[in-house]
Order: structure tokens, then C-alpha cells, then sequence
């Protein structure tokens, strides 16, 4: 009984905690890029089937409305791709880099208001997605200049 409490009290000890901890969040990594890649893949067959649908399907004047929603897709794609890459780096250096988070949610909300219909929203929504876009780009400036300085 005492060789097993001497073994958690070793496990509790901070240095191999932390490995444990960090052997953990590695392990998690993993498993949400390998689930990112077949979000990825299944996104890239379903954009692929509706772009060949629409364009065969859609009437002559009409692919404007449709095309939107073909923009939404791509963007979606590369939301994704650009969530991969920031658990690709986490991966890499074990730290979550604040700038590709904050070009992930540039594009997040770049892919909103190109895919916005703004017959549908009121007025607030556009001043907040406008502000959201100011906010990011802001933070992306002050993340950018600190980087080139160091």
C-alpha cells in the first residue's frame, strides 16, 4: 500500500505532472487534426457534388443567387484549413499562436458578410459584424507589429 501511495505521490509531483499534462493535450492535438482532415475531405466532396449539381441544374440568370452559397463553401474549406494549421502549429511549438487565431476569425467573419443577405438582417447586425471586423483587424496590426519588433 505505501509502494502505491509513493507512486501518486511521484505522479503528483509537478515536473511529471506537467509531462503528464502535456503528453495529454499532444494526444488531443492528434486526434482533432485527424478529425479536422475528414471534416476537410468531406467538405471538399460535398462543395465538389453541389458545385457540379448547381452548375448543371441551375437555370440561365439564376447562378448569382447560387453563387453565394458556393462562396460559403470554399470559405468554409478554408476556415477549416486554417483551423488544421493552428493545431498543426500547437503541434509543432506547444503554443497557440494568437495571430493565425486571429486570421482564422477574420475569415470566419469575412466568409459572413460575403455569404450575408441583407434583405434578412437588420442594421445592428452589420454595425456588429463591422465592428468585429475592425476589433480583429486591430488586434492582427498590434500582434503583427510585435512580432516584427521581436
Amino acid at each position: 500500500m505505501r509502494k502505491i501511495i509513493n507512486g501518486l505521490n511521484k505522479i503528483w509531483q509537478d515536473g511529471i505532472f506537467m509531462q503528464v499534462i502535456e503528453k495529454i493535450e499532444v494526444f488531443v492535438s492528434k486526434i482533432l487534426s485527424i478529425a479536422m482532415v475528414i471534416v476537410i475531405a468531406v467538405a471538399i466532396i460535398d462543395l465538389s457534388a453541389n458545385l457540379i449539381k448547381q452548375l448543371f441544374s441551375t437555370n440561365y440568370g439564376e447562378f448569382n443567387t447560387v453563387l453565394f452559397k458556393i462562396f460559403g463553401l470554399f470559405l468554409n474549406i478554408l476556415i477549416a484549413l486554417e483551423i488544421l494549421e493552428n493545431i498543426t502549429a500547437y503541434l509543432r511549438k506547444h503554443v497557440v499562436q494568437v495571430e493565425l487565431v486571429i486570421v482564422t476569425s477574420l475569415i470566419a467573419i469575412s466568409r459572413k458578410i460575403i455569404i450575408l443577405d441583407l434583405n434578412k438582417v437588420d442594421g445592428i447586425d452589420i454595425i456588429g459584424l463591422g465592428t468585429g471586423v475592425l476589433a480583429l483587424s486591430i488586434s492582427y496590426w498590434i500582434i503583427r507589429a510585435s512580432n516584427t519588433k521581436n
